[in-house]
């Protein structure tokens, strides 16, 4: 039994006693040998303390008692030499090494590439601290030579086996495809050596070599320079770094110190500003076209991240500086053929000598993007448009820079044309449709004589022995060939949103030089309306544009109906500001994030692109107003027609200037247009065509007198349509003649529009042509109070309706139980089983008839109806 618990009898007491007796004699006799060990062991080690001072000779006296001697530090180095084990940090690193190796062929043995790719990073910064004499450890040279030998297997094995990889793997295989060779290139002597003979390599000794020389390469060049650097220089003035030291340019140290600009490009208290004074420098020196071409890259590069933020436009003597410094850079590439840049080239790192062209090769191929720089150059012009108030004189003057920058662009298209031929360079295709779309995105919108200016231009600064395959010169002079051959070629090399943009600029330029049914034809066969949403904002807003220039090309021509029904989508909402990029909409109620409102600023269009607003109202409320007021006459002449609503817009403005005490003469298009409305309802035609004449904005249409007399034309013939529905209630017969002199049209033209209303069932009548008299059928004369009894029935109807809908959607379906059947509600009522909820319908009122006809008026509607 334990001796921590305790019984209740004496036998318990009695043997728990003893065992405690027992614990507590062998506690005293462990804890008197445990006293006695520790005694012994004090006297050892002060007889041997003793016996090391004999040893040591006399004791030490003063300060020096509390020195260690050679023997004391021995003896102590000793005694943790044999504890624990210190290793030098060259061995740690060593062991690091070893570590990522090991890591490395794990992830060879189960393919995992992204695990190889980071281990591989990981592995090169190691490497660096072990470097000697610039020699890597063997253990190094081994694992990178394995490694790409394993890479190219699996790259081989990739081409031959239908699976693929997943994305992860695919990425890091890429990623250490790229990287080892690369990094391959600094250690290929030894690399060699070790596939000669691999076991040789590893047992040889490593040769001392002399370390090398410090470098001199000049990370970050933070200097103070005077803004007439080169007065300074006359005065005995250099240039230095930031420790002081002179800069010297020499055509030897430039790709140092692009290399040192390029590296310090993106971290912070780098100023921009000094680094491209010195590539200005550097220029000056380049003696050969690589330095020229790599100085000017980097030198509109550096110029571009001046123009890097959000609310940052790059400033404007940049602008124009990178501008010139591009066309330099296209016309050392036209001179020299032999230089190529290219987005897929390798780059160049040796820093100490250039690359020459080799006898087996036509080309020196320099890393970049001529297409990015025109891109990003007409996108910093577009930002400085969107910041210049457009009422100013400076946005004129800055507008002309794109005519310089329209030359740029087709240069840069020459060029890629010409590079392009050679299949060699494996130019991809999308390089040529992003600048041909960019050529596109600068003409689509002008006028043809605009163009043609452009054009020509544009092809002066080119030589005269180049000529576009694409665009040839002498096609050129014909603005709407030329967007033709453009839209043509980007539709047949290209797809998604680029062809996409293509077709919607093709049918703005045709519809804004009056070609409507090519346009129409061509915007319906597009089939872009159904799938418009899922493009991006820019290709949308594009549409909307589209969408208005078709609509205001249909009432040029005359055609309202078509007018309306276009631009029904975009001013019918009420957002055309938002729609068409013209304007951000304060939403009252809707909070708008600091990102986002930065966002619709950045999509807003330059003032010359667009579309006038006040101009757009206007045909849209006079094509409103042609088709709502004879709809409206129709509809109060005849109650039993199911109302009708054109534009919900042009109504609700109706209905407020009507309600109206009093009415002033108007001040503004909108006034305009509705006391035209309100005197064409009462058949004063004259008076509404001089309201429509008097809007002064019709005079920024082309062709004005044109566009009015056409307005004058559909008002008569729309006031005529408006007084026969009016009026025809209270005539029997109407001569012909009576109607031309009243509305001074042509008596065919009367006789047509009636006939066009009898065959389309509008109006109850018919045409004798013997005496060209209208004679009109007598129906049932509605009174004020039958009217307005007809109008309660269609109301209840439609409310019935309206609350059955919402009972069924509510109760899901539930409501077929309160149907009534011989005065039951439900089922039997008291006797027999009930009805269950939800239950199939067993009985009810028939089915409605369509239209709400359920309220059926009593006699008087039959009679109506008859």
């Amino acid at each position: 039994m334990s001796r921590f618990f305790r019984g209740g009898d004496d036998s318990s007491s009695e043997s728990s006693s003893e065992e405690e007796e027992l614990y507590s004699t062998s506690e005293e006799e462990e804890a008197r040998d445990a006293e006695q060990e520790e005694s012994s062991e004090e006297e050892e080690e002060e007889s041997s303390s003793s016996s090391s001072d004999d040893e040591a000779g006399p004791a030490k006296k003063g300060l020096s008692r509390f020195l260690l001697d050679q023997a004391s530090s021995e003896s102590e180095e000793s005694d943790e030499e044999g504890t624990t084990k210190v290793k030098s940090a060259k061995d740690k690193r060593h062991d690091e090494l070893e570590a990522t190796i090991s890591l490395i062929q794990n992830g060879q043995k189960i393919n995992d590439w992204g695990s190889i790719a980071n281990e591989f990073d990981k592995l090169n910064r190691q490497v660096v601290k072990l470097q000697d004499g610039g020699k890597a450890p063997k253990s190094y040279i081994k694992c990178i030579a394995e490694l790409e030998d394993f890479m190219n297997e699996t790259l081989a094995k990739q081409k031959v086996t239908p699976k693929k990889m997943n994305a992860t793997n695919a990425r890091g295989l890429n990623a250490v495809k790229q990287r080892v060779k690369k990094n391959n290139k600094d250690y290929q002597s030894q690399i060699d050596a070790f596939r000669k003979d691999s076991d040789a390599f590893m047992e040889s000794e490593d040769e001392v070599v002399p370390p090398p020389k410090p470098s001199t390469k000049l990370r970050v060049q933070e200097t103070y320079v005077p803004e007439a650097a080169d007065e300074d220089e006359e005065k005995g003035f250099a240039r230095v770094d930031k420790r002081g030291k002179a800069m010297p340019f020499s055509p030897e140290s430039i790709l140092k110190h692009l290399r040192s600009i390029i590296e310090s490009r993106g971290r912070k208290n780098t100023d921009r500003v000094e680094q491209i004074k010195i590539m200005e420098e550097l220029s000056k020196v380049a003696n050969t076209p690589y330095l020229r071409i790599r100085v000017l890259q980097a030198l509109v590069s550096a110029r571009f991240d001046l123009g890097a933020g959000a609310g940052n436009v790059m400033p404007l003597e940049h602008w124009k500086a990178a501008e010139k410094e591009l066309s330099a850079l296209l016309k050392i590439l036209e001179t020299e053929k032999d230089h190529v840049v290219i987005e897929n080239a390798e780059e160049w790192d040796d820093d100490e000598k250039q690359p020459t062209l080799a006898p087996e090769e036509k080309y020196i191929r320099i890393p970049g993007s001529v297409v990015s720089y025109i891109e990003r150059l007409d996108d910093e012009l577009t930002r400085s448009l969107q910041a210049i108030d457009p009422h100013t004189s400076e946005y004129i003057e800055r507008l002309t820079d794109e005519g310089s920058l329209y030359n740029i662009i087709l240069q840069g298209l020459l060029y890629y044309e010409t590079i392009r031929k050679d299949a060699s360079l494996e130019v991809p295709q999308e390089s040529l449709n992003r600048i041909t779309q960019r050529r596109l995105d600068h003409v689509y919108f002008k006028p043809a004589q605009v163009i043609k200016i452009l054009e020509e231009n544009a092809w002066k600064q080119i030589s005269a022995g180049v000529d576009s395959a694409i665009t040839p010169r002498n096609k050129s002079d014909d603005a709407s060939q030329l967007v033709n051959i453009l839209c043509n070629y980007l539709f047949e090399h290209s797809e998604g949103i680029i062809r996409a943009r293509a077709m919607l600029c093709q049918v703005y330029f045709l519809a804004l030089h009056d070609e409507y049914y090519n346009a129409r034809d061509m915007m319906l066969t597009s089939h872009l309306q159904e799938s418009i949403s899922n493009f991006d904002i820019a290709t949308q807003i594009l549409y909307n544009r589209t969408l208005v220039q078709v609509g205001l090309c249909a009432f040029r021509k005359g055609l309202v109906y078509d007018a309306q029904n276009t631009l029904q989508e975009i001013c019918g909402s009420g957002r055309q500001k938002e729609l068409l990029a013209q304007g951000v909409m304060i939403q009252r109620f809707n909070q708008v994030s600091p990102e986002q409102e930065r966002l619709e600023k950045q999509r807003q269009l330059p003032f010359h692109m667009h579309i006038n607003l006040e101009l757009l109202e206007c045909v849209y409320l006079t094509c409103s107003m042609l088709l709502e007021i004879p709809l409206l006459a129709q509809t109060g002449s005849s109650p039993d027609i199911k109302k009708r609503v054109i534009s919900k817009t042009y109504r609700r403005m109706l209905e407020y200037h009507e309600r109206q005490i009093f009415t002033g003469p108007p001040e503004n298009t909108r006034d305009h247009v509705m006391q035209a409305s309100k005197a064409l309802a009462a058949g004063e035609w004259k008076k509404a065509t001089h309201f429509i004449h008097s809007i002064k904005i019709w005079e920024l249409m082309p062709s004005a007198d044109e566009i009015k007399t056409m307005l004058a034309k559909q008002i008569q013939e729309e006031g005529l349509r408006t007084y026969l529905f009016t009026y025809a209630p209270f005539y029997d017969t109407l001569a012909i003649s009576t109607l031309s002199a009243m509305f001074e049209l042509d008596s065919r033209k009367v006789a047509a529009v009636v006939s066009k209303m009898i065959s389309h069932e509008e109006l109850a009548a018919a045409l004798d042509q013997v005496t060209e008299t209208v004679i009109f059928r007598k129906g049932v004369e509605l009174s004020r109070l039958q009217s307005l009894a007809l109008a309660l029935s269609d109301k209840a109807s439609s409310l019935i309706e309206t609350n059955e809908r919402t009972l069924e959607q509510r109760t899901q379906g539930s409501a077929n139980a309160f149907s009534r059947k011989d005065g039951q509600r439900g089922g039997q009522r008291g006797g027999g089983q009930r009805g269950g909820r939800g239950g199939a319908r067993t009985g009810g009122n028939a089915q409605r008839q369509a239209g709400g006809t359920q309220f059926t008026g009593g006699a008087l509607g039959a009679a109506v109806r008859g």
